[in-house]
């Protein structure tokens, strides 16, 4: 990844490191390239609920308009809805004003192209240079050569629609509650469950600008867990900031994750014989009990690095369908470009529909087995990450597992943390590695 792109975009904090001028250069850089080769001059624009979002639009807006081109304003909507619209409403390319699951005082800005895939890394290298280099030669144009804004009045009904139709049955009977996470979807989200049939009970809906995924969220479902059981519903549906991701709740408070999810969607979709290539995708992140599973079905199992857009690649590349992490952003290729919470959740409750079983009967598919993740607020990945006494320390851990689980140590990919993972049957075994670890992590400067 470059100086500003990182794995799902520009991020950073808002007003002091994703500042309304950098906006302004990514605009004029994204949409000169991005619309170069193109005959269409729009491009889509939408954001989440952040405080910083309508600062960074504007800047944007400027930066698109200042090179001859228009832009469509789509408004708050979730991240795979502007995927869909780029595509619907034939535009050069999308924009995402987000930071996702990240807190408040983060955002984001991420581009996607006219099919409504993220941009190759080459053409996110290409816009950076162009950044860096303070936009040299991008276009100037005065008089009627300037772009204008254009709000899209229907875009929340066409991305309702669109998903809506993503499956064949209805939701009837039904009894959901649906965290929005204060975020982009708390306007859609319920509405989409409702119009299939289902009786929604909505929870952080009422976003204010600064209490996005504030203690909510897929990222902090615990209030979900607990609500669904008091209200006696069938199952709840925790969606991020963005809305690019879902996890769910049996109806006992359990938490149902990414993993539990694509074996539900998998296992079913290879029974009707829809599973393309009988084969899932998942990242090094996925728990041990999924490739058990799916061994048991006799589906394929293709593993990438942790992100989504490795998942994205690989699905491209082995033409599989299904893919995604165990964090919840999982990719139906059928139905959308990137991974989209709305549609994830909507086959997942296809799947109880036609099967008539309950999402813990469902979720009894896979044994999850005891894995713990910790991350560790660092200065410097790179340093951390290059230590040699962090290999030398994870090596000998390995050993102490003796084949019976695994240890994997990454960096985040959008914060300034390492995540160290230990995975095998006994916990307070894996607190020990964590722990030491993470002691060792802490320690190297």
């Amino acid at each position: 990844m470059g100086v500003l792109f990182g794995t799902d975009g520009v991020r950073g904090v808002a007003n002091s490191e994703l500042t309304p001028e950098l906006a302004f250069k990514l605009g004029r850089a994204g949409a000169s390239i991005l619309a170069r080769d193109s005959a269409n001059t729009r491009l889509v624009i939408g954001r989440d609920t952040r405080i910083s979002g309508d600062m960074l639009e504007a800047a944007l807006v400027a930066g698109i308009c200042s090179v001859g081109l228009n832009v469509l304003k789509v408004g708050i909507l979730p991240t795979p809805a502007i995927a869909y619209l780029t595509r619907e409403l034939k535009a050069a390319a999308g924009v995402v004003i987000s930071a996702s699951h990240n807190p408040v005082e983060d955002n984001g800005i991420k581009f996607f192209g006219p099919s409504g895939y993220k941009l190759p890394d080459e053409v996110e290298a290409e816009i950076e240079a162009l950044v860096l280099d303070n936009c040299a030669g991008v276009p100037t144009p005065a008089g009627a050569g300037i772009g204008r804004a254009y709000p899209v009045q229907d875009a929340a009904e066409r991305y309702i629609n669109f998903a809506c139709g993503t499956v064949n049955t209805d939701l009837k009977g039904l009894k959901i509650l649906v965290d929005c996470a204060n975020g982009a979807a708390y306007h859609v989200a319920p509405r989409i469950y409702e119009k299939l049939g289902a009786e929604v009970l909505p929870i952080f809906n009422n976003p204010d600008g600064v209490n996005i995924n504030n203690r909510c969220g897929s990222t902090h479902p615990e209030a979900l867990m607990e609500a669904v059981v008091a209200s006696g519903a069938d199952l709840g549906l925790a969606h991020d900031g963005d809305s690019d991701r879902v996890l769910a709740v049996d109806a006992a408070g359990r938490l149902v994750d990414g993993d539990q999810i694509m074996v539900i969607c998998a296992c079913h979709l290879k029974e009707k014989g829809l599973l393309e290539k009988d084969t899932v995708v998942v990242t090094v992140m996925s728990n041990l009990g999924l490739h058990l599973s799916m061994r048991d079905a006799e589906i394929q199992v293709v593993e990438t690095k942790v992100g989504d857009r490795y998942v994205l690649e690989e699905l491209l590349r082995t033409g599989a369908r299904l893919g995604g992490e165990q964090s919840g952003h999982v990719i139906f290729l059928d139905h959308n470009t990137t991974g989209d919470g709305i549609v994830t959740a909507l086959q997942l409750l296809a799947v109880m529909k036609e099967s008539g079983q309950s999402l813990e009967k469902l979720a009894g598919q896979m044994e999850r087995l005891p894995q713990l993740l910790e991350n560790i607020q660092v200065a410097d990945k790179n340093l951390v990450m290059s230590s040699p006494v962090l290999a030398r320390a994870i090596e000998n851990e390995e050993k102490i597992l003796s084949g019976s689980g695994r240890i994997l140590v990454r960096p985040s990919g959008t914060e300034p943390l390492v995540r160290v993972m230990a995975e095998g049957r006994n916990m307070d075994q894996l607190k020990v590695i964590v722990g030491r670890l993470s002691n060792i992590i802490k320690e190297i400067k």
